[in-house]
């Protein structure tokens, strides 16, 4: 029986980063490597020689995050494209991915706000307007009028 043992391979490399006993540890710098996707393909044996693979693939990102707004992968586009071209640091501590593009707002949003402020002013118009059916009710009627003490009953 032979002791279990790990060999890990970057990419379609055929020579493997580690052949090493398990347990091990591997460090990667990624910054030997390109931008973009890549895979680990890591081969495992155990005491009876019998083999696991396993494939994780992952991104490279040192360079800086590029977005690009007004082209969509897939789009079919006619004439003058008109584009906006951003990129952010590799330093910044965030996905650029999920950062706000610098465009304007957009007009489903501006439709949005309008209508919002629209009903805003319907419902503050219409509040205070008693419906005719309910005007003469205790609830909405005009306050009753302070009525003079009750006589006393009459002695006779």
């Amino acid at each position: 029986m032979s002791k279990p043992h790990v060999r890990v391979y970057l990419d379609d490399d055929s020579t493997p980063v580690i052949d090493r006993e398990l347990p091990t540890q591997l460090d990667i710098d990624t910054r030997k490597l390109a931008d973009g996707p890549h895979r680990l393909i890591v081969r495992a044996e155990d005491q009876s020689g019998v083999e696991g693979v396993e494939e994780i693939p992952f991104q490279v990102q040192n360079g800086p995050g590029i977005m690009i707004g007004g082209l969509h992968p897939g789009s079919t586009k006619r004439g003058i494209v008109n584009l906006t071209v951003d990129a952010f640091s590799a330093d910044d501590p965030f996905d650029p991915r999920r950062a706000e593009a610098r465009r304007e707002i957009p007009t489903w949003v501006w439709v949005l706000f309008l209508a919002v402020i629209a009903w805003i002013i319907y419902y503050a118009a219409t509040m205070y307007v008693i419906p005719s059916q309910y005007r003469d009710t205790p609830t909405y009627g005009t306050a009753p009028a302070a009525s003079a003490p009750a006589a006393p009953p009459a002695s006779g």
